[in-house]
């Protein structure tokens, strides 16, 4: 059971408001024309479906007209008004609610100064489900960076008769830059003099098993470090889909097409291989090269869409960084490495994997708005994407369909909060504006769960009420 509720309420002065209004403002960032300049159109393209779906999704609803911008504004700037009451006043009975079941902990910090107004097992770790994908994004944007980008690469042999598609772990790649590698490659090869060639494909960059260990489910591919479209087969880019058991394979095969298209014969079927070392006749680099879009926008993708085959590459990729193995067990040691350097409370976590698809991960409610906090600190604007990414509550994402009715309406538009659906299990961690102009991180888990279509409103209840 959680530990007993600790909880702390701060005052704010008008001018220390006003202050934090203007940080709100500035944390939310980077904006272009209302359009965050890192989004990507694929972010928020189709209609996603977040969590491990292992729940049935929720009933369909029509959307509540969009809040004003005036009174959006109006909020921002009301930096001399009271905070609305006592927070734990407000607070407490809406955790008691049933439909969160009967284990719940919460956390709720001043994302401007980091201190705690209120906790309830604020340090008990919980299953987050898909709220670890804040903390996936954190650590792969520390030790990437937000310019990072996944390459994938062809290399050719020394004879120049046989190719090999190297995967460097990206699964955003799509046919059109997959298409685009295929008529580069033909074209360096026609400038050698070579019309025909073998083709090899390259995974040794992961480790480790490819299945998650919840086994196939429509949710997440294989994990691989070459693979087209996520491995989906339907032809959409978010929420579940049909799989391919081979994304490697497919890929390649699918790249022997377009080269073959693009002028340059492939003899047989591609088949499984290293590429070569710079001492056997790559020293002058690869022979076409792809790449992902950058770290910034992969992570605002991952967390707007809760795309699990991107959050666990991200894993990999913060494993690569951190010299692991990038395998499940690898990524997890290297984002909990990661997390501990930023100074974050990572006692109890648990990250078996990226996603939150494992109910083996574990995560506090502390740990999430700590992280949440370092993404807005204004020393470090690397970690920004993270707070940029989060679903906007009625807008976007996998908040989208929700903060549409009775009390969660006065979140809409104001909450941005990551969410997290395994059967049993609902989580939401975010940031929210209150009336005063403060941002708040907060997160709230809750376990044993009677229902999403009861648990999911309450924590919508539970986190429109922090702003007022």
């Amino acid at each position: 059971m959680p530990e007993p509720r600790t909880w702390q309420l701060t005052a704010c002065s008008a001018v220390l408001g006003l202050a934090l209004a203007a940080g709100a403002v500035t944390a939310a960032g980077p904006w272009d024309n209302g359009q965050r300049k890192a989004e990507r159109a694929r972010a928020a393209a189709a209609t996603p479906t977040g969590g491990a779906h292992h729940a049935p999704p929720a009933a369909p609803r029509r959307p509540a007209p969009a809040p004003s911008a005036p009174g959006v504004l109006r909020a921002l700037g009301a930096a001399g008004t009271a905070h609305p009451g006592d927070l734990a006043a407000v607070l407490v009975p809406l955790l008691a609610d049933p439909g969160l079941g009967p284990l719940r902990t919460a956390s709720v910090v001043d994302a401007t100064t980091g201190k705690q107004l209120y906790g309830e097992g604020a340090t008990t770790a919980m299953t987050p489900a898909s709220t670890i994908k804040i903390a996936t994004s954190v650590a792969a944007l520390s030790a990437l960076g937000p310019d990072h980008r996944i390459p994938t690469t062809v290399v050719a042999a020394q004879d120049g008769r046989t190719l090999t598609l190297v995967g460097g772990g990206d699964p955003t790649l799509d046919r059109a830059r997959l298409k685009a590698l295929a008529g580069d490659t033909a074209r360096a090869l026609k400038a050698r003099g070579v019309t025909a060639v073998r083709l090899t494909y390259d995974t040794s960059r992961y480790q480790g098993p490819a299945r998650h260990p919840i086994g196939p489910n429509e949710n997440i591919a294989p994990v691989s470090a070459l693979m087209l479209d996520e491995g989906r087969l339907d032809g959409s880019d978010s929420g579940p889909a049909p799989r391919t058991a081979d994304p490697a394979g497919d890929t390649a095969t699918a790249f022997a097409d377009l080269l073959t298209e693009a002028g340059t014969k492939v003899q047989g079927a591609p088949a499984p291989g290293r590429a070569p070392k710079p001492a056997e006749g790559a020293a002058s680099g690869p022979l076409a090269r792809t790449e992902s879009a950058p770290l910034s926008a992969l992570v605002e993708r991952t967390l707007t869409n809760s795309d699990n085959d991107l959050a666990e590459a991200l894993a990999r990729q913060t494993a690569l960084a951190r010299k692991q193995p990038a395998s499940f067990t690898g990524a997890g040691k290297a984002v909990r490495a990661e997390l501990a350097a930023l100074g974050l409370p990572t006692a109890g976590a648990r990250f078996a994997d990226g996603s939150g698809l494992s109910r083996d991960d574990r995560l506090s409610a502390a740990l999430l708005t700590g992280l949440l906090t370092r993404a807005a600190d204004p020393a470090r604007p690397a970690l920004r994407p993270v707070l940029t990414g989060l679903p906007v509550g009625g807008f976007s994402g996998t908040l989208k369909g929700r903060f549409d009715t009775g009390p969660a309406l006065g979140g809409a538009g104001l909450v941005r909060a990551k969410t997290g659906t395994l059967t049993g299990v609902n989580t939401l961690a975010g940031t929210v504006v209150t009336a005063d102009g403060r941002l708040l991180a907060f997160a709230f888990l809750a376990g044993r769960t009677p229902s999403p279509y009861l648990a999911q409103p309450a924590l919508d209840r539970l986190s429109a009420a922090l702003g007022g």
